[in-house]
């Protein structure tokens, strides 16, 4: 089948509906997919060219109808990936090769597992994969890299003559517990003690917590939140990624999705965390605070989290990158994917070498996690 191949730099050219509907039609599609997400992510400045996301989504029309599209960025750093090639682009920088510009498909700021090759059937599916092949020879980049696919995706990628990577996050599962007590009794007597520690610290400092679900946040609470998110990365000496326009943004286009946890002291919001769901999974993703309570972050970020999804029915808490002591709150490892095509072919010689090695070092990393169950026997 002949489809028209698009570039387009702005959602905006696709339009809402067309580009929801595509999404809706993925197997497990999640909510940083949405037209609402990315299009804030854009227009906020957060991952626009200035900031050195360039856009250049690459989308298919079956005549009037969009039949694929795959979100694409032309980065010319590495920041915000979550999957780390910095001694990559070193290498290359210490041959006087160029590394960026680079084509990137990922979700920015999120490493968040989902399609990557939007489709409305199998057909459009590898038609698209044609394009973002042939769209790096064309390009003036030494590489494209697809962050975060399922693993049905990376594997079609593989075949295409991308190379692979695994890495490990840390996802929670419910079990239709019927509150958080019932969780706490599936893990060891240890860590069950230590968690209602951690929570008795903070009650013992006069912290209170409050949820706020999107629908009621107020702009007052949008301030709040990018505050503490903004001192937090600035404490770490670091920059924030996001902005207030972002943060308005998706509470105005997506609030049936988010959920806010608002931390308090003798009348004063000092914390706060801002997590994302769908009716099936709730996304760990963003937390600041502007004084600092030891335990608050746990307490905030994931143990009113958890509860939330106990009380709603949500079947997984995905903790985002990176963090081996969710374990021990009842979290357990996950293998994530990558997928890279690297077009200088001593270079990529060398990186599916190492790539190989890493595999076995992850291999027997989630082989030692899978031992360290923080589940009682039995459980």
């Amino acid at each position: 089948m002949n489809y028209r191949t698009h570039i387009v730099s702005s959602l905006s050219e696709i339009g809402q509906a067309p580009w929801d509907c595509l999404v809706r039609a993925q197997e497990d599609p999640n909510p940083f997919l949405s037209y609402a997400f990315l299009h804030a992510l854009h227009e906020s400045g957060s991952a626009a060219p200035e900031a050195g996301w360039q856009p250049q989504y690459i989308v298919l029309y079956d005549g009037k109808k969009l039949a694929a599209a795959l979100p694409l960025y032309v980065k010319g750093h590495s920041y915000g990936e979550y999957v780390f090639d910095w001694a990559w682009a070193d290498a290359y920088h210490r041959h006087g090769v160029e590394y960026y510009p680079k084509l990137l498909s990922a979700i920015p700021f999120t490493p968040v597992a989902g399609p990557r090759l939007l489709a409305v059937s199998d057909a459009a599916r590898a038609a698209l994969v044609d394009v973002l092949v042939a769209a790096q020879g064309a390009l003036d980049v030494s590489s494209t890299h697809v962050l975060f696919p399922p693993e049905e995706q990376a594997r079609r990628l593989q075949d295409a003559g991308f190379m692979l990577r695994s890495g490990v996050q840390f996802h929670w599962l419910n079990q239709g517990y019927k509150d958080f007590e019932e969780f706490l009794a599936t893990l060891e007597q240890k860590k069950r003690k230590n968690i209602r520690a951690e929570r008795r610290k903070v009650r013992e400092a006069g912290v209170t917590l409050r949820r706020v679900r999107g629908v009621d946040a107020t702009d007052a609470d949008w301030v709040l939140f990018n505050r503490c998110y903004r001192h937090t990365y600035q404490a770490h000496y670091s920059t924030p990624y996001l902005n207030l326009d972002f943060f308005r943004r998706i509470g105005d286009t997506m609030p049936d999705n988010i959920l806010l946890v608002i931390a308090a002291r003798a009348g004063r919001d000092i914390a706060a965390s801002l997590v994302i769901h769908n009716e099936t999974t709730l996304f760990g993703r963003y937390w600041g605070e502007l004084e600092h309570v030891p335990c608050l972050h746990f307490e905030a970020a994931y143990y009113q989290p958890l509860e939330f999804c106990i009380e709603q029915g949500i079947g997984a808490f995905e903790g985002g990158a990176q963090g081996e002591h969710k374990m021990a709150r009842g979290f357990l490892p996950t293998r994530t994917w990558s997928a890279h095509r690297l077009a200088h072919p001593a270079f990529a010689d060398a990186i599916e070498r190492f790539l190989e090695r890493e595999k076995g070092g992850i291999d027997d990393y989630m082989d030692e996690l899978n031992e360290r169950n923080p589940f009682r026997p039995g459980r």
